[in-house]
């Protein structure tokens, strides 16, 4: 019996994109739905996009029985910490309630299974530089909450009713499709990576450095880089091991080690070939010293194994795209 449409909110954006192009290679039945906010068009390919929001109850209803969905990748939400900090009825708004609206329907159309796009900013600044899914949860910004709150949401849900789950909580993710097809487009980005990248390029005229007096080797921050290839596969898995009767749970993604900011941009200037402009900025509130994943879990359970674990080509395939967006702004 050949499966059911898979529904993947946020699917024109940055990380979702990349996981409709894989659900797309291994023959998934998928849709789209987007609004386009911080998205692309251009980015989905393979699947129909409709446009909306995930929290029109009525739009996600139409769709999980037009479309015969009875999975759902949820994607769809706001990321910015800083403006979380500045406007965080926006993110309940969006991250929290439209969640809401989205399970509910989910619910009423007996949607099986639903993977959730979660974070580390769930952790806030653990004590242990190594946090593992039993880490006390202390979000310090209304991003972190509003995914949080997501979860619980997800786990009462799932233990009231049929309907299985998988909560993914990502590392720092970056890079960008091999092939050249997708990757990064997100405007005003604040991943390091990513702006690491753009000044590679010369969009930027410098690279910030906040904190350079952390206790870790080199005085700035560590953190998990996971290739966004790596992060989509894992949740091809998820959805497999949901449908083969797998219990609800929820998984760090992440590689296990870590790199500082001042590794991540001497990778960024050797792959480029060119030396960065760098300015040193006082530590940001909020920043955790380091913070890298204990993702034994999700290699254990979902038979997870990453294929791009290593940094200079996360970059290789972030400059890449940064050149092809000199190009086309638009995709």
């Amino acid at each position: 019996m050949p499966n059911k449409s898979i529904l993947v909110t946020g699917g024109a954006g940055y990380i979702g994109s990349h996981v409709v192009l894989q659900l797309v290679a291994a023959g998934e039945r998928v849709v789209v739905l987007d609004n386009l906010s911080t998205g692309f068009e251009s980015a989905v390919i393979g699947a129909e996009l409709i446009r909306g929001d995930t929290g029109d109850q009525n739009l996600v209803a139409r769709i999980l029985n037009d479309q015969d969905v009875d999975a759902v990748m949820h994607f769809a939400a706001h990321t910015i910490v800083p403006e979380s900090v500045a406007n965080p009825l926006k993110y309940y708004r969006n991250n929290t309630c439209n969640t809401r609206n989205l399970l509910s329907a989910c619910d009423q159309a007996g949607v099986r299974h639903f993977i959730f796009s979660s974070t580390a900013a769930v952790y806030g600044i653990p004590d242990d530089p190594m946090a593992d899914e039993q880490t006390r949860l202390a979000p310090i910004n209304p991003y972190g909450t509003s995914k949080l709150m997501s979860e619980w949401m997800l786990r009462d849900l799932s233990a009231a009713g049929s309907m299985s789950h998988v909560a993914l909580r990502y590392f720092n993710v970056a890079g960008s499709d091999p092939q050249g097809r997708i990757g990064q487009s997100t405007r005003n980005a604040t991943l390091l990576i990513k702006v690491a990248c753009e000044a590679a390029v010369g969009k930027r005229d410098h690279v910030s450095v906040f904190g350079s007096d952390y206790p870790t080797p080199d005085g700035t921050g560590v953190r998990d880089y996971i290739h966004v290839e790596d992060l989509a596969n894992a949740h091809l898995k998820a959805l497999d091991y949901l449908r083969r009767g797998g219990e609800s749970a929820t998984l760090n993604c992440g590689y296990g080690h870590g790199y500082s900011v001042r590794e991540v941009l001497d990778s960024v200037a050797r792959v480029n070939g060119n030396p960065l402009a760098i300015v040193e900025e006082p530590r940001r509130a909020g920043d955790p010293p380091h913070l890298v994943a204990r993702a034994d879990r999700v290699r254990d359970l979902l038979g997870w194994s990453p294929r791009y674990d290593d940094l200079d080509f996360i970059v290789r395939t972030s400059l890449d795209w940064e050149r092809t967006l000199l190009t086309q702004p638009d995709v």
